[in-house]
């Protein structure tokens, strides 16, 4: 049987689970999904978090808003958020690797053929690619939405079948409901451009996204057919959820 292929993007929103550090309760719920599905899909992983998990170590003498702040933040964090991962995912007998990329590497067609050859090599020996942007080097200019549009480039790239983006709403709501108790969930999306009237964006406290830069995203994946899907991954088990349809989530077709 052919697997299919997924990509899942979290943000540091859903990592955090809304909180000031990462969360390994959450990434345990990450990997137990993952190893109950991997019979039938493959997983690609694109991954925030970085500075989030930095701010659990340390405090740094400047403003914390900088970019270079944050770039210095993301060199101490990622390291210890890869470590988490790691403990997390091997206790359930699953192997991750480390792919750190930035946006000029879409541009180079050797870098894309060896971004696709060694993670394809990666997937073929079960391991799990945890793809981030290389924040040491990225600049302000160049700087991915909470890498929604990171994650949009290497569905593509890498052919994936379904790119989840998780976030903490139920995927995109009505703008009539928006103020609700319980929001309205747009379940299924044929034409991005009529939801520009329907969004707002409203960022998160960790994020650097919004829900502008996952339409932007899921534009990116519709021009190579590839399905975008917008779960609310504080929901636990939120991808086999979502794969059976017992949550309400967005769907761009």
């Amino acid at each position: 049987m052919t697997k299919k292929r997924i990509l899942l993007k979290l943000g540091s929103n859903t990592l955090t689970k809304e909180t000031n550090h990462i969360s390994r309760g959450k990434i345990e719920d990450i990997g137990m999904q993952i190893a109950a599905l991997q019979d039938q899909y493959e997983f690609i992983i694109v991954s925030s978090g970085a500075i989030a998990a930095a701010k659990q170590f340390v405090k740094l003498d400047n403003n914390d808003q900088e970019v270079f702040v944050k770039q210095a933040l993301a060199s101490i964090g990622q390291p210890h958020l890869m470590r988490i991962y790691h403990e997390n995912f091997s206790d359930l007998g699953l192997h991750i690797s480390q792919c750190l990329l930035s946006y000029s590497d879409f541009e180079k067609e050797q870098s894309k053929v060896n971004i696709v050859n060694t993670i394809n090599v990666l997937v073929k020996n079960n391991y799990i690619p945890i793809i981030n942007e290389n924040d040491t080097v990225a600049t302000d200019e160049i700087k991915f939405g909470d890498n929604d549009k990171l994650a949009a480039l290497a569905a593509v790239l890498l052919d994936v079948d379904i790119l989840i983006i998780a976030t903490n709403t139920n995927g995109i709501y009505t703008k009539a409901s928006i103020n609700d108790a319980l929001p309205s969930t747009i379940e299924l999306v044929t034409d991005l451009s009529l939801l520009e009237k329907e969004i707002g964006d409203k960022k998160s406290s960790h994020g650097t996204g919004g829900m502008q830069s996952k339409i932007e995203s899921a534009a990116i994946a519709k021009k190579a057919n590839i399905e975008t899907w917008i779960v609310n991954g504080l929901e636990d088990d939120f991808m086999r959820k979502a794969l059976r349809n017992e949550i309400p989530f967005t769907k761009i077709i």
